[in-house]
């Protein structure tokens, strides 16, 4: 039996990261998800949050994901998101800034598409500082 998954995370920018995992936890759309090896066929949306990549004999690896998709296959794991972040690289001051121009923004809307923009927006930021502290309490 396979004792580790080989996962991709691929941003628009770059490879976050391409390596084996005993499992990985990923913010999918309906809650998390824990992907094991041989693992069952999946297609699905991810919501903005944190991967967690536990790669053999060492600490899990986290990276903020902006959402994007999730596809399983038995032996392989590959995740598509516009923006991908590794834990250590999150900029806290830049989230908490991201975080309040979104709310100024969704008091001063101008319109239904501005306003839903900045609920994306703040959803992002907020879990971008949710990922933050995720990171600072594993290491």
């Amino acid at each position: 039996m396979a004792t580790t998954i080989h996962v991709d995370i691929v941003s628009a920018e770059a490879s976050l990261f391409s390596g084996d995992a005993e499992f990985i936890i990923v913010p999918a759309e309906m809650g998390e998800m824990g992907i094991y090896p041989l693992h069952t066929q999946l297609l699905t949306k991810i919501k903005p949050g944190s991967v967690r990549i536990k790669k053999p004999d060492q600490e899990e690896e986290l990276i903020y994901v902006s959402g994007g998709m999730l596809e399983v296959q038995p032996h392989l794991v590959t995740i598509l998101s516009d923006t991908a972040i590794r834990g250590q690289d999150l900029d806290e001051a830049q989230a908490l800034e991201a975080k309040r121009r979104a709310e100024d923004a969704m008091r001063d809307r101008s319109s239904e598409m501005d306003y839903a923009r900045a609920q994306m927006e703040l959803a992002e930021a907020i879990a971008q500082i949710a990922a933050i502290h995720q990171f600072r309490k594993r290491h």
